[in-house]
C-alpha cells in the first residue's frame, strides 16, 4: 500500500497537516509506503500582501485551534512564485534525504520564524542545517535543471488528479483501489480510508489462499 502526499513547502495548510502525516507514518510503519511530492503553486495562489496573508493565517489558525499564529514575514512583494523552498527540499532527495527533515525545516523557518525563504540563501541554510548537508552542494543541486524538471513533473501529476488544494493525499493499495483526499489536514479521515483499503487487501489475500488465482477465461 502506498500514500503520496502532494504539497507546497510553505503552504500554511500543509503546515497544519504535518502532525497528521507524522501520525500516519508512526501508525503504519512497515505496512504502508510513504512518499511526498512537490506540487508548485501558481503566482495567484499566494497571498498578495502581508495583510492578506495574516488574514489567512488567522483563519487557518483559529480553525486548527492553534495556540500560535503563523508568521507572514517570509512574504516579499517582488517574489511572485516561491519555487525556491520546493526546489531545495526536492534537491535533498539526491543526497539520500528522502524523509521530511529538509522541507519541515524550511517551513519552520518561513511560516513560523518569518525568514525570507523565497531566497536561495535562506532556504538552503535551513535545509542544509537540518540534514547536515554541504550548503554549496545542496544549492547547486537545487538550481539544477533536473530538480526543476522533476518538480514540474510531480506538479503535473498533482494537476492531473484535478484536486485544487494542497495538501492532497493519494492513497492506493495493491488491488487497484485509489482514494484522493484534498484539503484534508486531520488524521481521522485518512486513517478511515487506509483501514478500509487494508481490509480490502486482506480480503483478497484470504480469498486467494482459499481459492487460488482466477481460472483462465
Amino acid at each position: 500500500m502506498k500514500i503520496t502526499y502532494y504539497l507546497e513547502v510553505i503552504s500554511s495548510w500543509c503546515y497544519w497537516a504535518e502532525p497528521a502525516w507524522a501520525e500516519l507514518k508512526r501508525r503504519y510503519v512497515g505496512r504502508v509506503d510513504f512518499a511526498w511530492k512537490i506540487a508548485h503553486m501558481t503566482a495567484d495562489s499566494y497571498p498578495q500582501s502581508t495583510t492578506q496573508c495574516d488574514w489567512f493565517y488567522r483563519r487557518s489558525g483559529t480553525i486548527m485551534r492553534s495556540p500560535f499564529m503563523l508568521n507572514s514575514g517570509w512574504l516579499e512583494a517582488d517574489i511572485k512564485e516561491y519555487r525556491v523552498p520546493n526546489l531545495v527540499a526536492e534537491a535533498g532527495k539526491d543526497f539520500g534525504v528522502t524523509d521530511d527533515r529538509i522541507r519541515l525545516a524550511i517551513a519552520q523557518a518561513g511560516v513560523r520564524e518569518g525568514r525570507k525563504v523565497g531566497r536561495w540563501e535562506e532556504s538552503v541554510a535551513a535545509g542544509a542545517g537540518a540534514a547536515g548537508l554541504d550548503p554549496k552542494a545542496l544549492l547547486a543541486r537545487a538550481q539544477s535543471s533536473e530538480v526543476s524538471q522533476r518538480t514540474d513533473a510531480s506538479t503535473a501529476e498533482f494537476l492531473a488528479l484535478q484536486m485544487p488544494q494542497r495538501p492532497t493525499f493519494l492513497i492506493e493499495n495493491s488491488i487497484g483501489d485509489r482514494a484522493v483526499l484534498s484539503g484534508t489536514v486531520k488524521v481521522e479521515p485518512l486513517i478511515a480510508v487506509i483501514e478500509e483499503q487494508l481490509a480490502d487487501e486482506a480480503a483478497y489475500v484470504s480469498h486467494r489462499v482459499h481459492f487460488g488465482n482466477p481460472p483462465p477465461g
